[in-house]
């Protein structure tokens, strides 16, 4: 789930040249304070030169640190101030609500823009005290508001319309060609995790991105231009390269692809099963026996995650069910006693209780007075003491875990909330979103649920049959979601780059997606369609290999917990990852706090190193979680017939352009005959 992470967040600075900074803002009309009024104790901006004595350097560096102090304060405030807002109006969609959001963030952006030319006024780089240039560095990069206003104006409008254009799109029934009201909440969702007819996916499918993606090619070039321009004026080559330092590795890319390579191959053990049951539902005319999936058939509009095909695919359909739900109702389950049992499962590994005001001021449940944003949320405001969650919750297993993983977000922030502004955040993007996973991981389990009084039974009654039906759907929502998770940037950083031209940009989308995911379109496609664009990240402009790598380490995360609680041992059987619960474990809880405490305030493989013992991500555990059920694809694919990977696809503009298929001169080519399982190279 999205945090509520709505303000700016500073993103560190490569180092821009000092000397020409100093140019910039006497250009800009020198460096006076006019935000900062009302305090006496503000330090003076300084004045200094690019060959400052060392004695000039050590007072420079005290006011900075006097800057840094005085920043501190005052962006709190103001920080609190527009979250108070934007809380008012995502609680309550009024007009009112929405200029008074408006009206904060416009002032929230002033005030950053002013304190970036301050902070970028300093000579960081050459100051001995590394939180000092830390702090500083992560001031340096204004993002695109560093633009000159009148194409900042330009930016901001584009994201908003093409946003807009995904916000309304509708498309026309099926069977009713006058009905032309389905938006894609609830109604295609609906029709694509339920319907099995495949002329009403196929139509899904294609009309939706008749109505999003293709409307927004044209204006996609200019935002593609003036992020570049951002960019460039925050000292990066390009938008990919402000994107990626938020990692702070210099060969972040070729770890990526060093962890995709480590779980491809479980990742096509698991589409060749999944195909096989989808030519059984829907015959060889739909899916062919050695052909990547079509990409409308997997319960998904982005076939990004898979749970959809459980039903009709699972390994054992006559396994017990392990589903909470019944449970739940039958013991009069409410909103609020779900967050009190999460709250529970963080007390009990020595974590932090929710402070009085969360239960006072958080949205458990849908009003029925107003209209409210309901997608689920979690949110600190900046004074140490408020922290609240938004969360339109109902009484199901899916929303326990959702509440368990909201919450997982307030425990973060309630850790690091005594570290300065700029470092409240998680150790990189993807940390945030995997600490609340990791909590699920151990919730979703069957013997947390016993524990909690929500399953009935005891372990003993665990069957293999149920574990392996249990992975199995783990597998179709994490595993099935990997390559997804990587390609939608591997594409934008190429388009950034310039290296995927705009004459080139769905037919490059869709060579990706073959590549990595194994998934073709159910139509041919030409470059009058523009599919990346149905997707909302991409239209939103927000940075999405965060959730591969959130994916990759709540299980890395977990699998370190878990040997600290006694719950996982790599040589007992009788103990294997996927059945751990660290429930109650204060030294698994004491490991994680050691982490979470520090925010942003170290580079990411420091905070990783203080849970896990490493300062590299790592797949193995992933692929620890679902050795079981990797062994049993291995032997059900063997026995079956089933070739993990795929032929070409025979869908223009997939296989009909050859030269898509070979990579840049500069980079390793990718074979151009027949292939069955591409080796997806370095991109």
């Amino acid at each position: 789930m999205a945090h509520a992470k709505v303000c700016a967040r500073w993103q560190p600075f490569s180092g821009a040249a000092w000397a020409a900074t100093v140019l910039l803002l006497a250009a800009a009309g020198g460096l006076a304070d006019t935000t900062l009024q009302s305090s006496d104790d503000t330090p003076p901006t300084p004045t200094p030169t690019p060959t400052a004595q060392r004695a000039d350097l050590q007072q420079l560096e005290q006011q900075a640190r006097a800057f840094l102090q005085q920043y501190d304060r005052e962006a709190a405030r103001r920080l609190n101030d527009y979250e108070l807002a934007a809380w008012a109006y995502d609680s309550n969609l009024t007009a009112h609500n929405q200029q008074q959001k408006l009206k904060a963030s416009a002032a929230l952006a002033a005030f950053t823009k002013e304190q970036w030319r301050r902070a970028t006024a300093f000579p960081w780089q050459e100051f001995s005290d590394p939180d000092t240039r830390r702090q500083l560095k992560e001031l340096s990069v204004l993002g695109a508001a560093a633009l000159p206003p009148p194409r900042y104006d330009q930016l901001q409008k584009i994201i908003a319309d093409m946003q807009t254009v995904y916000s309304k799109a509708k498309i026309c029934d099926y069977r009713n060609k006058t009905k032309c009201d389905l938006s894609l909440e609830p109604d295609l969702v609906n029709i694509l995790t339920h319907s099995r007819d495949a002329g009403e996916l196929r139509h899904v499918w294609v009309e939706w991105r008749r109505a999003s993606g293709e409307k927004v090619r044209d204006i996609f070039n200019e935002y593609v231009a003036i992020s570049n321009e951002a960019a460039a004026l925050n000292n990066f080559t390009d938008n990919s390269e402000m994107w990626l330092e938020a990692y702070e590795t210099p060969n972040f890319r070729e770890d990526l692809q060093r962890l995709w390579e480590q779980m491809r191959p479980l990742y096509q053990q698991l589409h060749a099963y999944v195909r096989r049951h989808l030519r059984m539902r829907y015959g060889d005319a739909e899916v062919t026996q050695q052909g990547p999936i079509p990409a409308h058939l997997l319960g998904n509009m982005w076939a990004q995650s898979w749970e959809a095909v459980f039903p009709f695919s699972k390994p054992y359909p006559d396994a017990q069910d392990t589903d909470a739900t019944p449970k739940m109702l039958e013991q009069g389950y409410t909103p609020e006693r779900m967050f009190k049992l999460s709250e529970q499962f963080f007390t009990s590994l020595n974590l932090s209780a929710m402070p009085e005001s969360f239960w006072e001021r958080s949205i458990l449940e849908k009003p029925k007075d107003r209209e409210i944003v309901c997608h689920a949320s979690a949110w600190d405001f900046y004074d140490g003491k408020d922290f609240r969650i938004k969360q339109c919750t109902r009484v199901n297993m899916r929303d326990l875990f959702v509440a368990h993983h909201e919450m997982g977000h307030i425990q973060y922030d309630l850790q690091y909330k005594d570290q300065p502004v700029l470092y409240r955040g998680g150790a990189n993007p993807g940390f945030h979103e995997a600490i609340g996973d990791v909590m699920a991981l151990s919730v979703s389990t069957p013997k947390h649920l016993r524990r909690v009084g929500l399953l009935d039974g005891s372990e003993a009654d665990d069957s293999p049959e149920t574990a392996l039906n249990f992975l199995y759907l783990q597998a179709l929502q994490k595993v099935g979601y990997l390559p997804f998770g990587y390609i939608v940037d591997l594409w934008r950083w190429d388009v950034f780059k310039g290296w995927t031209t705009p004459d080139e940009y769905n037919c490059q989308w869709w060579r990706l997606r073959e590549l990595y995911q194994g998934v073709e379109p159910p139509v041919d496609r030409s470059e009058d369609n523009f599919d990346p664009a149905a997707k909302y990240h991409v239209v939103a402009s927000v940075p999405y290999i965060r959730y591969f790598v959130s994916t990759v380490i709540q299980f890395q995360i977990h699998r370190a917990l878990c040997i600290e609680a006694g719950q996982f041992d790599p040589t007992d059987d009788k103990k294997p990852l996927h059945n751990c619960d660290i429930y109650e474990s204060a030294a698994a809880g004491n490991k994680l706090k050691a982490m979470l405490r520090l925010g942003s305030s170290r580079p990411w493989p420091e905070a990783l190193e203080a849970v896990t013992g490493s300062r590299h991500m790592d797949a193995s555990g992933l692929l620890d979680y679902f050795r079981p059920l990797a062994q049993w694809l291995e032997e059900e694919n063997r026995r079956t017939g089933q070739i993990p990977g795929w032929d070409r696809s025979k869908k223009n503009c997939v296989s009909g352009q050859e030269e898509l298929y070979t990579q840049r001169a500069d980079e390793t080519t990718v074979p151009t005959g027949t292939t069955r399982s591409p080796t997806p190279q370095a991109l």
